[in-house]
């Protein structure tokens, strides 16, 4: 009998035993934590201030995402560094598939060609899970600035050289490519101003402290209804449905400018497949979602979604394109 209960106790050890030892192998806890997904609040980080595109963009999809993840969504804001801190925030975290971020065009199709010591590997640190929205910017003044279009902004540009500021919610973000780009098409001399956020931006340019921004209609048109600024072009290939009364810039004056931006949701390198793909499949169904489709067409976005390959496939493009703008207006950040 004493013999019997050694070897049944000696079996429970090696069992305990054996299973400590899968729990601590790589691949055993991305195995539990894929299949936990999700055990507990999915975070998507936003780099930039509250108020901005990014930020609107989370919070819409965010509830509708908690609905199908059976988990609450928590938006969290990590301003600066044109969206790096939030990078930083999302590789520090878990890479169990609870905290992915809203990565804007900056963060991996822009800053990669113009920062000589980004703290990050675009390529090989992100995974990019799915495409959400484009966004083409709106080329929007101060209504103290005294031009009605594109064309006279040109003249008045070239009549006060280096005296025009115009904001961007960062160094190396979209919007301050879009104003380089339209710098160098345009022969103008105009001043950049970075800023921690498109919030922080906007009310320097509604206050008029600074007199030009290229930012997306999510995020402006409140104020161009209100009569704060004047929307002096879409810079897109085309009109917007929302707003077809604006003309393209291309058209109103500086032919082939159309740096059109975009948002996405990205995880950090590691995280498990299972729950990317989780998340991207819910996040496609959210955007199909009428409402959802209303409220961003309504916002000048035009709703992308699909799958995680086709993401990768337009991010070749992207990255080929904003580099080429990128050579073209001689920038580079240190």
């Amino acid at each position: 009998m004493l013999h019997t209960r050694k070897v049944f106790f000696k079996r429970i050890q090696c069992a305990v035993a054996a299973s400590l030892a899968l729990a601590v192998l790589p691949g055993a806890a991305s195995a539990q934590s894929a299949e936990a997904f999700p055990s507990k609040p999915f975070r998507l980080l936003v780099g930039f201030a509250p108020g901005g595109s990014n930020d609107i963009i989370a919070r819409v999809i965010g509830p509708r995402l908690s609905e199908a993840l059976g988990q609450q969504v928590i938006v969290e804001n990590r301003p600066g560094a044109s969206g790096n801190i939030a990078v930083d925030g999302m590789l520090r975290a878990p890479r169990d598939g609870h905290t992915m971020m809203v990565c804007a065009t900056g963060t991996l199709a822009i800053q990669p060609y113009m920062t000589k010591n980004l703290p990050y590997d675009a390529d090989n640190d992100i995974i990019p899970v799915i495409h959400l929205v484009n966004a083409p910017l709106m080329m929007l003044v101060n209504t103290a600035v005294p031009v009605k279009d594109v064309n006279e902004f040109v003249a008045y540009a070239k009549a006060h050289p280096g005296t025009i500021n115009f904001a961007s919610s960062g160094n190396g973000t979209a919007g301050h490519l879009a104003g380089e780009s339209f710098k160098a098409m345009a022969h103008v001399d105009i001043v950049h101003v970075p800023y921690k956020g498109t919030g922080q931006a906007m009310t320097d340019v509604v206050s008029g402290q600074v007199s030009l921004i290229f930012d997306q209609p999510v995020s402006s048109m409140a104020h161009v209804k209100a009569g704060k600024l004047r929307a002096l072009g879409i810079a897109g290939t085309n009109r917007l449905k929302a707003f077809p009364e604006i003309p393209t810039v291309s058209e109103a004056g500086v032919p082939g400018f159309a740096p059109v931006g975009w948002s996405a949701i990205c995880a950090p390198k590691g995280t498990p497949p299972a729950a990317i793909d989780r998340v991207q499949k819910e996040v496609a169904k959210v955007l199909q979602l009428p409402e959802i489709q209303q409220r961003f067409t309504n916002d000048g976005l035009e709703v992308v979604g699909g799958t995680q390959q086709d993401f990768l496939n337009f991010l070749v493009k992207d990255k080929r394109k904003w580099s080429e703008i990128v050579k073209g207006a001689n920038i580079a950040l240190d």
